[in-house]
């Protein structure tokens, strides 16, 4: 899935997936009503227990690992075919923001859009695929179990003379722009349930907020091309 740039850029946007361009709260949502239909409310609550354990340990969200665990619990649930059945057909596509693949096909116009996001090697490529996100970056996809440490690596497939950073988490915002500096124009769009977090108060604010993702739609140009587009 990953497509590596080889000459340099000027502008590079570099984009996150859940809840930035995916409503990945509704997705969980409707988890959470197939696991307790499926298996009931007390199995559902054991479900997303394992699911915390397995973030604390691996750093990142896996469900189908996590439902790997959930299954050793109760080898002999019937229902567990048809959970499994039911993330891995998720209707993704059904799941973006309004005009979230609009506003690719419109940075693209002023410099080269591409995937930033973490996750398991399994779930998130489905989700960037079935969704139709990885075809409106033309591949252009980059997945780590920390985006936020693996900078380096991303200047080296995409090298830039600046980057665009959108992102619904202040926390990853800030961490990149305390390495990158200048070079980087962070984005925040407030979707999710991590724009409400209390957490968020920690951080100091992006350098621009937007309510939606359609928002860039009304930047001409979008944030961090002025800054390079005339030099």
């Amino acid at each position: 899935m990953i497509a590596r740039q080889s000459a340099r850029e000027r502008v590079v946007f570099l984009i996150d997936v859940d809840n930035t361009l995916l409503d990945n709260d509704r997705i969980v949502a409707d988890m959470r009503e197939a696991l307790i239909r499926e298996v009931g409310a007390e199995k559902e609550l054991r479900y997303w227990t394992i699911f915390e354990e397995c973030r604390r340990t691996l750093g990142y969200a896996d469900y189908l690992g996590t439902l790997q665990r959930f299954r050793m619990e109760d080898p002999h649930d019937p229902n567990l075919l048809s959970i499994s059945s039911k993330l891995v057909n998720y209707p993704f596509q059904q799941r973006l923001f309004p005009r979230a693949l609009d506003v690719i096909s419109y940075l693209a116009r002023w410099g080269t859009p591409v995937i930033l996001t973490d996750g398991d090697v399994v779930f998130q490529p489905l989700k960037i695929e079935r969704s139709g996100i990885g075809e409106a970056v033309g591949g252009r996809v980059l997945l780590y179990v920390h985006k936020e440490k693996e900078l380096a690596e991303v200047e080296r497939r995409y090298p830039a003379d600046q980057y665009v950073l959108i992102d619904d988490k202040l926390k990853i915002l800030t961490a990149v722009k305390e390495i990158w500096g200048d070079r980087v124009t962070t984005v925040f769009p407030k979707q999710g349930h991590y724009a409400t977090d209390p957490d968020v108060a920690k951080y100091p604010e992006a350098d621009f907020t937007i309510e939606h993702i359609a928002d860039l739609l009304t930047y001409n140009p979008p944030p961090g091309v002025v800054s390079v587009r005339d030099e």
